[in-house]
């Protein structure tokens, strides 16, 4: 990959998050120089004190040269060119909001730099042109790229790119942008013991359906009574869990009306493959128990 900073800022901010790709550990073991890719692969330094608020004795059981690892800035000297990084400071959170961040901006960079080597250009020349300026503008450039798979000339048109590199960048961008389908997940317990509580659990249900879009389609079904299911699948997120809140808010004004309850027992969350497949084997197990309360009350029935 060519070397190039992705941020517009030459250097991180003390307090700053960043990937450091271990480059070396130091003979004497008082810590590892690192280089840190975001910035161009600029160099930095984890002392021993930095590594972990345990004790410990090596520094090679807790780096490996190669990985790459989030940390927190702590000092930057921009004239001598140090900056000093601590890992024992960094929360789990913010490791992953990292590499959450790093990863859209190494597709971010696979983008512009592709469209360099084609067109034998210094991949900054596109940073400064474009690229920079819509981190500043949309917080992220894979967010402005998103925007832009629908609607190149809202993010685009600025800039007044000549038409064939924006159409060589939007065959670039939607061939690395495509949706990401995500499966949400969202479990209610919902309970009425009014004379019509059966028909108002009905009424809320379908009240929660009617909130749902053609894009958002949602289904809601029975786990155990009196657990009920909401899923969708995404490909954007943060809005459709804003729609299944919608949609639980909607039951809840019906039950509330009939003198019934609805109690949130999971917010609406993207699930894993394993929570995903968790839930279908619950629904399996509940739908055969089902059956044989079914079938059992069937046979004291002949019975009499």
């Amino acid at each position: 990959m060519v070397v190039c900073r992705y941020y517009e800022a030459k250097y991180p901010s003390p307090g700053d998050i960043v990937m450091a790709k271990i480059a070396q550990i130091s003979d004497d073991e008082i810590g590892a120089y690192v280089k840190l890719e975001e910035y161009g692969g600029i160099d930095g330094m984890i002392p021993l004190s930095e590594l972990s608020r345990r004790r410990i004795r090596s520094v090679q059981k807790l780096l490996r040269v190669g990985s790459s690892e989030p940390m927190a800035v702590l000092r930057v000297d921009q004239d001598k060119g140090y900056i000093d990084l601590s890992k024992k400071t960094v929360s789990a959170e913010e490791v992953q909001a990292c590499q959450d961040r790093v990863k859209m901006s190494r597709k971010v960079h696979t983008i512009v730099t592709h469209m360099a080597e084609k067109r034998n250009v210094d991949p900054q020349e596109y940073y400064e042109k474009f690229v920079w300026p819509l981190y500043a503008k949309y917080g992220h450039a894979y967010s402005a790229f998103k925007v832009a798979v629908s609607d190149p000339q809202a993010v685009f048109g600025q800039f007044n790119l000549e038409p064939a590199l924006l159409d060589e960048l939007m065959v670039d961008i939607s061939r690395h942008m495509k949706p990401q389908r995500a499966k949400l997940h969202a479990k209610i317990d919902v309970r009425c013991f009014s004379f019509e509580g059966i028909e108002a659990i009905r009424r809320a249900l379908k009240a929660a359906q009617d909130t749902a879009t053609e894009q958002t389609p949602l289904s809601i079904r029975l786990i155990a009574p009196p657990e009920y299911v909401i899923t969708t699948i995404s490909v954007n997120p943060d809005e459709d869990i804003k729609l299944m809140n919608r949609a639980i808010e909607a039951a809840e004004k019906v039950l509330k009306d009939e003198g019934g309850a609805l109690k949130v027992l999971v917010s609406p969350r993207q699930v894993t493959e394993h929570e995903e497949k968790e839930l279908q084997d619950l629904m399996h197990r509940a739908e055969r128990e089902n059956a044989e309360v079914s079938g059992d009350d069937e046979s004291d029935g002949d019975g009499y």
